[in-house]
């Protein structure tokens, strides 16, 4: 499989011209060093930061001994500096060659340009609030659009041509994908193809978003981040349900939710003055971390690892910074301090419920609920249980009364009563059956009275120090002041000041995070980290821009990716010259539309999607569909409920793979091959790898075999397919369905050569022929059993098998 950055389709370039294009690059100021003036924030901060931070940065304790800091300005003696840095003397160069960061010469040069420039120092970019700029001057009429703006000024800046727009088919199979995780179908692909008006390409956008699945779709990025799981994970990881927060998620985004209120509630949905069941829900949130079983750990000790998770996930989520390094000291890197992250586990720590354990420990074990929670049953469910408590507490009644008859005897009477007794149980076993399957969820819920927060010394659960009030890091903007400056602060404050316009970082990070989803890599690289480790934003105006907008706009996160997708730069053709790819393999100036490997719920949903299979059913409880046998007993312990993969039958076997259940321990395989996250943390970007794994699994998983079938027996049965050339009319059909775009000559001869290989193999051994027919589960399939019937149709099911297997297939081009 290529690399997701290969130039395929690319042009063959001159190797001298290859060359050029690099030095024109390199010229025009991809070499800091060459600079006229160092940056500090782009070309010092990112030195300190690797190899000087970890002994002379915000860590108290480590720059204590070291003698000074540099990570801010006037604690350095910079002349030492120099000498230590240029020194060839092992006992007192610096970084020490213990550390294993030596610098290279060129970064000993920025350096020392620095030191005589009067080593200025700027504060970190993502702690100061974002500001509005000067849109650059128009380069091209077409790119208009802010964003265009600013991505072309950059582009141009550094040597770079873009690429033109990509063609039709292209433009609705990757908006089609990037909007809802779906290929566009054959009648959509038509429509827009036909459509001649200058709005055509906006009106599909507008369709595309309006969408049912762009909320299920949007939502798989979120879980990811918050980590939605359907099991406790670590030791017997028992089943914990959760599923109508996973609901709320999908309709938020289907609602167009202000994305300022998403956060509000999820943080404090549960504070409002008379919250409702969708803020309930959304304040779930905060009960989404692991969960250590009962008799593990202390429940002292399980209290303080759910809060400390609690305040990892907002940093990450919500603050895209590494709160979790301070939890024994301060951070080495950031300006986090141990109280300043004690500081926000104090909004954390007044939870209303006791020590959260797995197992046995919750109060309804087969749901893994666990005090406080919500249930929602539907109306016929509420009808249902209303009638079974109303019959039991009944016969309750029935069972204290005494018998009118004065003459009964004991022996009657109490007969009367193991008989009542046993009507009683009866419907106690019908109740918990429907309440079982009633959608039923965790909730955060606050104290009367206010828990005090220590710093922990060394992170130690049982070390308490000094007492910390609620308050936010330090270094940020503070909490806008209230009318009683001494009323304790609440989470509700906390999620106020998050999405207060002066907070530096939240819009950043979410704008950051839905600019990744739809290029593949976001404005920063490092979206989790918008600290010092992380890297610097490859076109820091435009990001601060589209922040302000999102702000300004009232956190209107479907109007920010309309406005993304309705430009230049994002309907780019990725087909370039090679030397596009040899000067910016990883495509930061944008110079190319982006070519990426598609995630692992997309490439499942395609396959389901295209052979008429998928099921459009939305919301409810999570699915098992089809895995190998025995998948959990290698992981889970005896006594987990449960503790074996049972599949689901019908159509729960092909819902969107944002419904399938995920089992922390071992979550489902035909994901997790293609790098989908355990979702023990909080993930706010995928890896992408690319192995030989991958192409086992597409090629031999069940499922996807039989969806292979499915497609192949109705292109079969299609009566406008049956002519005199109906194979051709078949093949260019099944590509078609399959790739968005019609097949070229030569696809289709090569897809003819499949079609009577397959066809001969098949004769000389119908037996596999049936076989493979057999394991479809599809009930037209299954009808089909005469020997030359399974022979065509299982030529038929290889060549759709292997147009799925292509890479185009699984590639967001």
């Amino acid at each position: 499989m290529p690399s997701p950055n290969s130039p395929v389709g690319s042009t063959t370039a001159n190797p001298i011209t290859v060359v050029f294009g690099v030095i024109a690059i390199f010229v025009a100021g991809f070499s800091p060093a060459n600079a006229d003036e160092v940056s500090f924030q782009e070309d010092v901060r990112p030195i300190l930061s690797n190899h000087c931070f970890a002994c002379h940065g915000p860590d108290e304790n480590n720059n204590a001994a070291a003698g000074f800091r540099l990570d801010i300005e006037g604690e350095a003696d910079l002349d030492e500096v120099l000498v230590r840095i240029e020194s060839e003397d092992s006992d007192s160069i610096m970084p020490p060659p213990e550390m294993h960061k030596p610098l290279k010469p060129e970064q000993v040069a920025v350096l020392k340009k620095w030191i005589d420039e009067g080593a200025p120092y700027e504060a970190h970019w993502s702690f100061v609030p974002p500001t509005k700029t000067e849109l650059p001057e128009l380069v091209k009429e077409e790119w208009d659009t802010p964003i265009d703006r600013f991505v072309r000024s950059k582009m141009e800046s550094k040597g770079m041509i873009p690429r033109p727009r990509a063609d039709r088919r292209t433009l609705i199979r990757r908006l089609s994908l990037d909007l809802t995780g779906l290929p566009p179908t054959a009648d959509e692909i038509s429509a827009f193809l036909s459509d001649d008006s200058e709005t055509a390409y906006q009106d599909l956008v507008d369709r595309l978003i309006a969408k049912p699945a762009f909320g299920e779709h949007m939502a798989r990025y979120w879980l990811d981040l918050v980590r939605f799981a359907d099991t406790n994970g670590m030791h017997h990881d028992h089943y914990r349900e959760m599923t109508p927060y996973r609901d709320w998620v999908i309709r938020s985004f289907n609602e167009n939710l202000p994305f300022d209120q998403f956060i509000i509630d999820q943080i404090a949905g549960d504070l409002h003055p008379a919250p409702g069941l969708d803020q309930l829900t959304a304040s779930g949130f905060n009960r989404l971390h692991l969960i250590i079983d009962r008799g593990t750990a202390l429940p002292e000790e399980s209290f303080v690892k759910n809060v400390v998770d609690r305040v990892s996930a907002v940093g990450t989520a919500f603050m895209g910074l590494t709160l979790q390094c301070a939890v024994c000291h301060d951070h080495k890197y950031d300006p986090i301090s141990q109280k300043d992250f004690y500081s926000l586990y104090a909004f954390f720590n007044n939870f209303d419920g006791g020590p959260e354990t797995g197992g046995r420990g919750g109060s309804d074990f087969r749901r893994g609920l666990q005090p406080p929670y919500i249930e929602l049953p539907s109306d016929e469910q509420t009808q249902t249980l209303t009638r079974l408590n109303d019959e039991i507490a009944r016969l309750q009644s029935k069972a204290k009364e005494t018998p009118a008859d004065p003459e009964t005897s004991p022996e009657v009477l109490k007969k009367l009563q193991k008989q009542t007794q046993a009507e009683i149980a009866k419907l106690n076993k019908e109740r918990d059956a429907v309440l079982v399957n009633v959608p039923a969820t965790l909730v955060m819920k606050e104290r009367a009275a206010i828990r005090p927060a220590h710093i922990l010394i060394r992170g130690a659960y049982d070390a308490p120090g000094e007492v910390v009030a609620r308050d936010t890091p330090s270094f940020l903007p503070p909490m806008p002041k209230t009318n009683d400056p001494d009323a304790p602060k609440t989470r509700m404050d906390l999620a106020e000041w998050m999405v207060d316009p002066s907070n530096p970082l939240t819009a950043r990070v979410a704008v950051n995070r839905f600019w990744q989803q739809l290029f593949g890599v976001g404005l920063v690289k490092t979206s989790e980290d918008f600290g010092a480790q992380g890297q610097l934003p490859s076109h820091p105006k435009l990001l601060d821009h589209l922040a302000i907008e999102f702000i300004n706009s009232g956190w209107d996160v479907q109007g920010l990716m309309r406005s993304i997708v309705n430009t230049e730069t994002y309907q780019q053709s990725s087909i370039a010259p090679r030397e596009s790819f040899v000067a910016d393999p990883q495509n930061r100036l944008l110079a190319r539309g982006s070519r990426y490997r598609l995630d692992a719920e997309v490439i499942r949903d395609q396959v389901l999607s295209v052979c008429g299979l998928l099921s459009p059913t939305m919301y409810g409880q999570s699915v098992k569909p089809p895995q190998p046998e025995g998948l959990w007993t290698i992981v889970a312990m005896p006594s987990s409920y449960p503790n074996r993969y049972v599949a689901d039958s019908g159509e729960k076997t092909v819902r969107r793979s944002v419904y399938t259940f995920w089992k922390r321990g071992l979550p489902p395989p035909q994901m997790t091959i293609f790098d989908a996250p355990n979702r023990d943390s909080c993930i706010a970007r995928r890896e992408r790898t690319n192995t030989p794994l991958q192409a086992l699994m597409l090629m031999n998983e069940p499922q996807f075999f039989s969806a292979s079938t499915t497609l192949a027996k109705r292109l079969l049965d299609d009566p406008s397919l049956n002519s005199d050339d109906g194979d051709q009319k078949r093949l260019a059909a099944a590509y078609e369905a399959i790739t968005s775009r019609p097949p070229n000559d030569d696809v289709r001869e090569s897809l003819s050569r499949s079609l009577e290989g397959f066809q001969t193999l098949y004769e000389s051994q119908p037996a596999e022929a049936t076989a493979l027919v057999q394991r479809c589960t599809d009930p037209a399939v299954q009808s089909v059993s005469t020997a030359p019937e399974q022979i065509r149709l299982a030529a038929w099911t290889m060549v759709v098998h292997s147009v799925l297997n292509l890479d185009c297939v699984r590639t967001r081009e």
